[in-house]
């Protein structure tokens, strides 16, 4: 299959996956690599261990950070309409960020700022340089953490919808605290997503899942992808589990009968909260290959497209100072982009991104391909768990022609 994928190499990463599944390290899984007109989606395993409940093609997982790009597509929607611009302040939709003030060090107590430097912009929160977010240190090690989790933010951590705020109320508070780093000296993951769909709710003048299913969801058929399940979707949602760093067993983080995706939350985040299928999933990752075209109509223009997908961060914010990013990568606007050959699978110019719920999700536009993962087993630190890397190394030897 000269300008498809390679079936007998399908076979193998059929065999590599099954073998994590066979292992008890992953309850079950969802694989699809696409191609040109090929297409390949394998399940395998059951959605909570002790049943017989199998994976299928249309359960539903927590894709969590996977949301980041369809906030950022969302974002991309306004920016064409001029209902926001790319380089200016936020200051308009969200007043509560103004006159921000910013943290003397990241180890200082609260009261120990400086001023900005300058406002917040639009960008920034797209590239995840506005000044807050997910500090690599444990729990409470900063005066800033302390605060955040006093306040009920919840960015820096794993998505809890029942105990959101509404986003007025979550601007108020996180308008109180000051800025960890200067707006654009620092790329700090997650935060800037989750204000970004406040401000897209804000500048649309819609709540935002009716915007993302007014303008992206309904135009590419994702009718499962949601905030929170519907009664009759339960059924098809697979238990989520941690995972003990110490001894690698599994214990149930969320499950269908009682999950915290269950009712509406307050709060859409628009970092972490949505639901999704592989192939509600691969149609969004489509649209991003074809430079934002569905059949014969756009979701974005090629130029957003391209924007997107371009490195923005300088290199000297990534690498070390951005290990959730890794030393091969930069981030463009919602996603990131591969910038060095590494391995098999870091191939430049290749953008996508994970969930920390065990999802992961790239496009290599060189190959005109696309891989997804969806488990529902959690990452326990900001590398990729085996299952991961293996299904990238597989996917691109089955992709190679």
């Amino acid at each position: 299959m000269a300008n498809g994928l390679s079936k007998i190499r399908m076979g193998n990463l059929r065999e590599i996956m099954l073998s994590h599944v066979e292992s008890g390290a992953v309850p079950g899984m969802i694989t699809v690599v696409s191609r040109h007109q090929d297409t390949f989606v394998d399940t395998f395993g059951v959605k909570t261990i002790g049943s017989r409940d199998a994976i299928k093609r249309d359960t539903i997982f927590r894709i969590t950070s996977m949301t980041k790009p369809i906030t950022a597509v969302a974002a991309m929607i306004l920016v064409e309409e001029c209902k926001i611009r790319l380089d200016e302040p936020i200051d308009r939709l969200l007043p509560e960020l103004a006159n921000r003030r910013v943290l003397r060090t990241i180890a200082s107590d609260l009261n120990d700022t400086v001023p900005a430097n300058r406002r917040i912009t639009v960008r920034d929160l797209l590239t995840f340089q506005m000044g807050f977010g997910v500090i690599m240190a444990p729990p409470g090690t900063y005066p800033i953490q302390r605060a955040v989790d006093e306040l009920a933010i919840g960015t820096l951590g794993p998505p809890t919808p029942p105990i959101m705020l509404a986003p007025d109320e979550w601007m108020k508070r996180l308008g109180s605290l000051p800025l960890m780093h200067q707006p654009g000296e620092a790329w700090m993951y997650n935060t800037g997503s989750a204000v970004l769909g406040v401000l897209i709710a804000r500048a649309s003048g819609m709540a935002l899942e009716s915007f993302f299913r007014e303008r992206i969801f309904d135009p590419l058929g994702m009718k499962d992808t949601t905030f929170s399940a519907s009664r009759s979707s339960l059924s098809r949602l697979a238990t989520q589990y941690r995972v003990d760093p110490a001894t690698n067993e599994l214990s149930v983080f969320d499950s269908a009968e009682a999950s915290q995706w269950a009712t509406p939350t307050e709060f859409p985040d628009g970092a972490a909260g949505l639901l999704s299928t592989a192939d509600d999933y691969l149609a969004f990752a489509q649209m991003m290959l074809l430079k934002g075209r569905v059949g014969n109509s756009r979701i974005l223009s090629k130029l957003s497209v391209e924007a997107m997908i371009t490195p923005q961060v300088p290199s000297e914010q990534c690498g070390a100072r951005a290990p959730i990013l890794g030393d091969n990568s930069s981030w463009g606007m919602g996603v990131s982009v591969v910038t060095k050959r590494d391995g098999l699978s870091a191939v430049p110019g290749r953008f996508g991104w994970d969930g920390g719920y065990g999802t992961s999700w790239f496009t290599d536009p060189h190959e005109q391909s696309i891989g997804i993962l969806l488990t529902q087993r959690m990452w326990t630190a900001p590398s990729p768990p085996e299952v991961r890397q293996d299904f990238y190394t597989a996917a691109y030897l089955a992709i190679e022609h």
